[in-house]
Parts: structure tokens; C-alpha cells; sequence
């Protein structure tokens, strides 16, 4: 195997198109409240929060591969991956996730210590508490698992400020928010791949019918509480306007999923998530400018 194989390998087993958008609710997060209390951060410290966030969630990806490998080599979505492909040794995988947690931590650390216990607390959630407990056993699995999702966003606010700290609950309420419209969407696109694996995530285990109420329930709720940050009065119509068309095209879609069940319709709410909220967080960045 070449040198740019095994770089490529690795770089796929992390699941950098998870860790992209975390990276990026951080960076979010971060600039706004630098803009809207007025507070520079260093350069040392955006290196060691986007460094550090990187790390730290290609290292949650890495490991939860490592724990999730028997399942991935059964269904047909992920068989494909570096381990059940037998492109990566588990022994290998274990060990440069393990690597890649020490650099997030080591680099949270020089953060501040709020940074620091929002790393561990985002890797044991996602590791320990989802990957190993939950996604097996619940079918609540990606609830109590998603808090994890939402400590990039809190620590890219806690490495500006711990002020008007509602704000930055907030924004990493919204990605806690997002992830079971994200999640259960794609699992209802994928519910055999699910239930051949044995795997409770709800779509794979309750109707059709209640899958897509349930769905357009979630999402109903994360665009509620994505108007939210409006009445703090600290962002202002350009906040509200994208909250509020994006916030229209996801109801939307999740209506016609609800109304039309199909794997075409679950695909689309899936994929369109993931620029809805990355609308969020731009627009976040944009009002604290003009704000």
C-alpha cells in the first residue's frame, strides 16, 4: 500500500464530512461572540480551538468505527469502511483514535479548563455513552448521545467568553436540536441496512407512520428554538430571516416526508440538514457583525 493509500484510509476513517461541520458550529460559534462582545481571540487560540475540535471529532469518528466494526461489516451503507474492508486493522484504528483524543485534550487544555471538561465530556458521550451503550440497547440512543454533537459549538463559545453564556448554550442547543432530524432521517432511508444489524434506531423499529410524525415533530421543534436567539436581543432581522426561510424549507420538506413517505423524501430532509444548519451558524457570524 502507498503512502497517499494509507493517508487517504485514515482520512476516511475518521468521517470527515462529520467532523467538517462540527468544526465549523466551533469556528461559528467562536467569531460570534468575538464580534459581539468585542473580545479578539489570538491566533495561538483559534489554532488550538480548530485544531483541537478536529481532533477531537475525527477522534470520537475513529473510535466509534473501531467500537461500531461488526455492525459496519453487515450493512450494506457502511461495509465499505476502512476496517470492515480490512483497508485499516482494528489494532491500527484504536490506536490513532486514541492518538487523536490526546491531541484534542492537549489542546483544549491550553484553551482554558471550561474547553478542556467540554472535550472529555463530548468524547465520553460519544464513545462511551452512545457508541459503546446506547446505540445498541435504546431506541433513545441518539438523544442522550447527542449532546455530544453540541460541545464543538460550546467550546468555540467558552474559548471567548463565558458571559452572556445562554448564547452559547443556545447555539449548541440548536445542533443538539438538529441531530435527531438528521440522524432519523437517514435511518429511515436506511432502515433495512438498521434492522439487519440489529441495531434500535427508531425508524428500524416503529412504523413508517410514526417514524415520519415523529421526524417532522423533531424538526417543528429545532426550527421553534432556532427563532430563539432573536429575542436576546443580541442578533437582529439577519438572524431572523435566515432562521426563518431555511426554518420554512426544512418544515417543508419535512411535510412532504410526512404526507409522502419515501426513501427519496427521507434522503432529501437528511441531506438538506446539514446546510440548514450551517446557514444558522453563517448567519449567526454575519448578524454579530452588523449587530
Amino acid at each position: 500500500m502507498t503512502t497517499s493509500s494509507r493517508v487517504k484510509n485514515y482520512y476516511e476513517l475518521t468521517k470527515p464530512k462529520i467532523w467538517y461541520l462540527l468544526v465549523f458550529t466551533a469556528f461559528g460559534s467562536a467569531l460570534t461572540a468575538s464580534l459581539l462582545f468585542h473580545i479578539p481571540l489570538q491566533p495561538l487560540t483559534w489554532v488550538l480551538l480548530i485544531g483541537g475540535v478536529a481532533a477531537g471529532s475525527a477522534a470520537a469518528d475513529t473510535l466509534t468505527s473501531y467500537n461500531d466494526r461488526d455492525i459496519d461489516a453487515i450493512m450494506n451503507r457502511t461495509s465499505g469502511r476502512p476496517i470492515p474492508s480490512g483497508r485499516i486493522s482494528p489494532k491500527h484504528a484504536l490506536e490513532f483514535g486514541l492518538i487523536l483524543a490526546g491531541i484534542s485534550l492537549i489542546f483544549s487544555w491550553f484553551i482554558n479548563v471550561w474547553a478542556f471538561a467540554l472535550m472529555i465530556f463530548g468524547l465520553l458521550d460519544n464513545i462511551i455513552i452512545y457508541s459503546r451503550w446506547l446505540k445498541r440497547k435504546s431506541q433513545a440512543n441518539i438523544i442522550l448521545g447527542g449532546f455530544s454533537g453540541g460541545a464543538p459549538a460550546m467550546i468555540g463559545y467558552v474559548a471567548v467568553t463565558t458571559q452572556n453564556i445562554e448564547i452559547g448554550l443556545v447555539m449548541a442547543g440548536l445542533v443538539f436540536l438538529w441531530i435527531p432530524t438528521h440522524i432519523w432521517s437517514l435511518a429511515l432511508h436506511a432502515k433495512k441496512d438498521y434492522r439487519r444489524a440489529g441495531i434500535p434506531m427508531l425508524p428500524a423499529i416503529i412504523t413508517e407512520k410514526k417514524s415520519v410524525r415523529i421526524i417532522a415533530g423533531t424538526t417543528l421543534i429545532m426550527v421553534l428554538f432556532s427563532i430563539l436567539p432573536f429575542f436576546f436581543k443580541q442578533f437582529g432581522l439577519i438572524y431572523l430571516i435566515t432562521a426563518s426561510i431555511f426554518g420554512a424549507a426544512m418544515i417543508a420538506l419535512s411535510v412532504w416526508l410526512l404526507i409522502k413517505p419515501s426513501e427519496k423524501a427521507s434522503w432529501t430532509v437528511f441531506k438538506f440538514s446539514s446546510p440548514y444548519l450551517t446557514a444558522l451558524f453563517i448567519a449567526f457570524m454575519i448578524d454579530a457583525i452588523y449587530h
